[in-house]
């Protein structure tokens, strides 16, 4: 299935296809949604498109990527960039790399970006980002949103890179089982289930816009994991989600049971299929078209898109990092400067009918209608 093969399918029929009542949707509805043939996924995209013009708009928003750093304190047991993967070369921007990052997104119109790396919570690191959070600020003239994914933090810091003007955090909860998140995490008291559920409800009290996600495909997953997956995300509120399909990386021990993955072109779809029920659950939330989609497919992006997501994320960590910031095999774009990514993905994006929010925050309608509420 490609783009392309998304045909149009107007709203009556496409519930009459999938035997649904948009406006309560029920767990047995999403399950049914993860496990529709291939021949209906296509009245599933068309449904989210639909609700994703009527809440949200056909607008995606740029959130440029800096990957500031692959130094992580943690071994969680499906990434590349894992504290005991001796074969990774360590870096860390330095703080010029990181503004000039900023003030190429300020430059080319994108409003927002993402400051992403390894988990620490060092004092050093936490006041190395506080300080960066204040001078892209003062760099660029407050024009940019800024949204960190730095992990699990104390409440204190959270507070700290907030005042700083940091308005937004993405924290993945990875899995919403318990059982399955240990599957996922070392027994070494630095990786926690409930932990990570308490880091999620300190960045809702101190007012983030709160983003998290899921990986979606992973060994020892079911349908009915990945139908709690949404409702989790519902039940806690989520302003914006990035999640995309588990890709594996031969250098972490959750490789050894690649025999229980599906195969790509399938875990693909059912990545499509998360997106689309998302969008149809949560209707005025950001979601997001992930790199992950597009190491599986090479339109990946774009039919996710289609399917209802409507943030993007192009890379502007400078070219010679990227190849180090590999959490999974096969990431595309570590070969592609700032400026050919962003040509290559106006190209992309015009191709789904959406246009791009250049100079727009794109805050999310949902903590937005919240905080108006």
């Amino acid at each position: 299935m490609d783009a392309k093969d998304f045909k149009y399918i107007n709203n009556s029929e496409a519930k009459k296809v999938l035997s649904v009542n948009v406006d309560n949707i029920s767990a047995d509805d999403l399950l049914g949604f993860i496990l529709l043939p291939e021949d209906k996924i296509e009245a599933l995209v068309n449904l989210a498109a639909k609700i994703k013009e009527q809440y949200v708009g056909n607008t995606v928003y740029y959130r440029g990527l800096i990957e500031y750093s692959n130094i992580c304190a943690k071994n969680c047991l499906y990434c590349g960039i894992r504290a005991c993967n001796n074969k990774v070369e360590r870096y860390e921007l330095n703080e010029d790399e990181v503004v000039n990052a900023a003030r190429f997104a300020a430059e080319h119109h994108y409003a927002s970006i993402v400051i992403q790396a390894g988990e620490r919570t060092d004092s050093l690191f936490t006041s190395k980002i506080a300080r960066l959070i204040s001078k892209i600020h003062s760099e660029t003239g407050n024009k940019l949103k800024i949204t960190l994914s730095l992990g699990e933090q104390s409440e204190e810091t959270y507070r700290l890179w907030r005042d700083c003007g940091a308005q937004r955090y993405l924290l993945r909860i990875e899995s919403a089982s318990e059982d399955l998140y240990r599957k996922l995490h070392p027994a070494d008291g630095k990786h926690s289930y409930k932990k990570r559920i308490e880091a999620i409800e300190s960045l809702r009290k101190l007012e983030y816009q709160v983003g998290s996600g899921v990986m979606i495909g992973l060994p020892f997953q079911t349908p009915q994991h990945l139908v709690n997956d949404l409702l989790f995300l519902k039940d806690f509120d989520i302003d914006m989600v990035g999640m995309g399909p588990y890709i594996e990386h031969h250098e972490t021990p959750l490789y050894e049971h690649r025999a229980l993955l599906l195969p790509k072109n399938e875990r693909f779809l059912l990545g499509i299929k998360m997106v689309a029920a998302l969008r149809i659950l949560m209707k005025d939330i950001n979601i997001a078209a992930t790199t992950a989609m597009q190491a599986l497919h090479p339109k990946g992006r774009e039919m996710a898109i289609v399917a209802g997501a409507n943030v993007i994320m192009p890379n502007i960590t400078p070219l010679k990092y990227r190849k180090d910031y590999l959490l999974y095999e096969d990431k595309p774009c570590t070969d592609e400067d700032s400026e050919k990514c962003l040509k290559c993905l106006e190209k992309r994006i015009a191709t789904t009918g959406n246009q791009i929010g250049y100079d727009s925050w794109g805050d999310s309608k949902h903590f937005t209608n919240r905080k108006n509420s």
